[in-house]
């Protein structure tokens, strides 16, 4: 299986988390919010198909929310 890649920016992670805990983050985190992130992406992606759109728009993920 092909290396997971980080979607989201690490260092900005970090700081949040050291900022508004006072605490370290392991690297194994922004892998499990880059596969979340993936599974929201692919969530929100269907959701643009079935409206016929070629574009995900900010409603896509909305979607998602309101039925968690």
């Amino acid at each position: 299986m092909a290396e997971r890649q980080a979607l989201i920016v690490a260092s900005k992670v970090r700081a949040y988390i050291r900022t508004t805990a006072n605490m370290r983050c392991s690297s194994a985190v922004i892998y499990k919010l880059s596969d979340k992130v993936r599974e929201m992406c692919d969530k929100a992606i269907e959701n643009a198909k079935f409206a016929n759109r070629k574009t995900v728009r900010e409603k896509d993920f909305q979607v998602l929310s309101e039925n968690s």
